[in-house]
């Protein structure tokens, strides 16, 4: 595969996933999102190139359908989903959940504490977080 660099930040996430490809339905987790696409493992086979739809639970009752994606690579048991098309509720929440994922991760930075700590050889004194 070769390197490309993401268009958009990807966020670790947890979420239930209700996928159809064809006329199968597979169930598994969503691991991490972006405006762009998904990172899931599932129980139905999927491969490279071939087209789903996603019913993804943020949390009860927020669901968000994607209604057409593309399989962009395949590891095991586990798919990168392009979004091709969603509608404008699921793009809406879609974006508030990553700016609220985006918000807490900045936090979660921010909130580590920086203590200086003195060098054992005594050349500088070093920044650690703890």
């Amino acid at each position: 595969m070769p390197f490309a660099i993401r268009p958009y930040r990807r966020f670790p996430v947890c979420y239930p996933v209700t996928y159809h490809a064809g006329l199968s339905e597979g169930f598994g987790t969503v691991w991490n999102v972006s405006l762009s696409g998904w990172r899931l493992s599932g129980d139905l086979p999927m491969g490279v190139g071939q087209t789903c739809s996603l019913f993804v639970t943020f949390s009860n009752p927020k669901r968000v359908f994607v209604v057409a994606g593309m399989v962009r690579w395949v590891r095991g048991e586990e798919y990168g989903i392009e979004t091709l098309v969603a509608n404008g509720i699921t793009q809406a929440r879609l974006v508030r959940s990553l700016r609220r994922h985006a918000r807490v991760s900045r936090q979660s930075v921010s909130s580590v504490p920086i203590v200086p700590t003195a060098n054992p050889s005594h050349e500088e004194t070093a920044i650690v977080a703890r």
